[in-house]
C-alpha cells in the first residue's frame, strides 16, 4: 500500500489550506488518482488497522438497497449513525441508488406514467456477463433529483466496470475523499466489490483505479498520519468469498487472510 502513503507525503507536501463544510480545515488537493492491481493482493492498509468487519457489513447494506440504519441490523454499522435522523432514515443514499433508482414510464393503455425502479447492480451483472465489451458498465449514485433528500451527498457517486482479457477492472470517481478516514475504507470497500463481481462473472479481479476529486487531510488528522508515513507497509492479506451470487453473499461467506498490521490510530470523525 506504498500508493496511499504516497498520496498522503503528496497532499501533504503540494495541498492548500481550505475551508470545508465542517468547521474543522483541510489540506487539500484537487484530482489525483492511484492504482491498485487486487493480483498483488488484497489492498487492505496495513500501516494501521482498518476494520474490514466494517467494511463488509456497510457494503452488504448497500447491496441490500438498505437507507436506514434499523434495517438489517446485523449487517449494519454505526459509521452512518451520526448522520441519520430520529427513526434512523438517511433518505435515498447509495442503498437506493444502486438498486431502486427511480424511474417513471409511460402506460400506453392508460396514457398515465407508473414508477418503476432500475436496479444498476443487477443491470452491471447481465452487461458483465452477456456485453462484456461494452463502455456502459457504469453504476452511479449522483441523482440529482434526489441529493436534497440525501442526509449526505455521496462522495463515492460513479463507478465503471472494464473486462479485458479474462480480467474484470474497476475506476471509482470519488468527489469527496477524506484521506485519513475514509479513503482506506473505500479502497477496501471496492475492491471487494470488484471481488464479488467478478467471482460470480467467471473474471479475475484486477485493477482498481481510485479518481479522487477533492482529496482533503482534516487538520486534526495530520498529525496521524505523519505518524503512519513513519511505518513501513507490510504484505498484503487475502479475502476469499463463498461462491454465491453478488447478491445472495451474506456476512458468515466473507473471510480475511493474513491481515498483519500496525496499530490502530483514532482520527475524529468531521460530521
Amino acid at each position: 500500500m506504498k500508493q496511499y502513503l504516497d498520496l498522503i507525503q503528496h497532499v501533504l507536501d503540494n495541498g492548500e489550506k481550505k475551508e470545508d463544510r465542517t468547521g474543522t480545515g483541510t489540506i487539500a488537493l484537487f484530482g489525483c488518482q492511484k492504482k491498485y492491481d487486487l493480483r498483488d493482493g488484497f489492498p487492505l492498509l496495513t500501516t494501521k488497522k482498518v476494520l474490514f468487519k466494517a467494511v463488509v457489513r456497510e457494503l452488504l447494506w448497500f447491496l441490500k438497497g438498505s437507507t436506514n440504519i434499523n434495517d438489517n441490523l446485523k449487517e449494519h454499522t454505526p459509521i452512518w449513525n451520526a448522520w441519520a435522523d430520529e427513526n434512523g432514515e438517511l433518505g435515498p443514499i447509495y442503498g437506493c441508488q444502486w438498486r431502486k433508482w427511480e424511474k417513471f414510464t409511460l402506460d400506453e393503455k392508460t396514457q398515465s406514467y407508473k414508477k418503476e425502479y432500475v436496479d444498476q447492480i443487477q443491470n452491471a451483472l447481465n452487461l458483465i456477463k452477456t456485453n462484456p465489451d461494452s463502455r456502459r458498465i457504469i453504476i452511479s449514485a449522483w441523482n440529482v433529483a434526489d441529493i436534497e433528500r440525501m442526509a449526505l451527498p455521496p462522495c463515492h457517486m460513479m463507478f465503471q466496470f472494464f473486462v479485458v482479457n479474462g480480467r474484470l477492472d474497476c475506476q471509482l470517481y470519488q468527489r469527496s475523499a477524506d484521506l485519513a478516514l475514509g479513503v482506506p475504507f473505500n479502497i477496501a470497500s471496492y475492491a471487494l466489490l470488484m471481488i464479488l463481481m467478478a467471482q460470480e462473472c467467471n473474471l479475475t479481479p484486477g485493477i482498481f483505479t481510485h479518481t479522487l476529486g477533492d482529496a482533503h487531510i482534516y487538520l486534526n488528522h495530520a498529525e496521524g498520519l505523519k505518524v503512519q508515513l513513519t511505518r513501513d507497509p507490510l504484505p498484503l492479506s487475502e479475502v476469499r468469498v463463498a461462491r454465491k451470487p453478488v447478491l445472495a453473499v451474506q456476512f458468515e461467506d466473507i473471510e480475511l487472510l493474513n491481515y498483519k498490521h500496525h496499530d490502530f490510530i483514532k482520527f475524529p470523525i468531521a460530521v
